[in-house]
């Protein structure tokens, strides 16, 4: 059976700041601009499935599977909410709410939840139309 990979769309809207705990306030200015208060985006979160064709799932994997836990696990999470407050692991003192680490923390939860023999791919975490950072598994 062919290889085929499957890319599912969502889209959110949410806050986030990007600033270090450890820093003062002119510093976190300094390094990250306006980014480093409160501010929001609409984003785009591309999520990429590879897998072989199954006549039964109706392709790589069943589209109601996928956009069930893409539901679950991005947009009920972080639709209208701050990433920074939302997620523990992006509360301050922890990661940066950077889009590079939104696409890895998504990888982390998502790889783990999908069927077997299906595995992921690409998340793809875009912030606006110039700007969007991709995670494809590497550590």
């Amino acid at each position: 059976m062919p290889i085929s990979y499957l890319t599912r769309i969502v889209e959110f809207s949410a806050t986030h700041r990007i600033r270090r705990a450890d820093w003062a306030p002119e510093r976190n200015a300094a390094a990250f601009g306006q980014a480093a208060t409160d501010h929001g985006h609409r984003y785009q979160c591309a999520v990429t499935v590879k897998g072989r064709l199954v006549a039964e799932a109706g392709g790589v994997m069943s589209l109601g599977a996928l956009d069930a836990l893409l539901a679950e696990e991005i947009t009920n999470r972080l639709d209208g909410k701050s990433i920074n407050a939302a997620l523990p692991q992006f509360a301050d003192g922890q990661r940066l709410a950077t889009g590079e680490a939104l696409a890895v923390y998504v990888w982390e939860r998502l790889a783990p939840r999908l069927p077997p023999d299906v595995t992921l791919h690409a998340v793809r975490v875009q912030e606006g139309p110039h700007l969007y950072s991709e995670y494809f598994g590497e550590a």
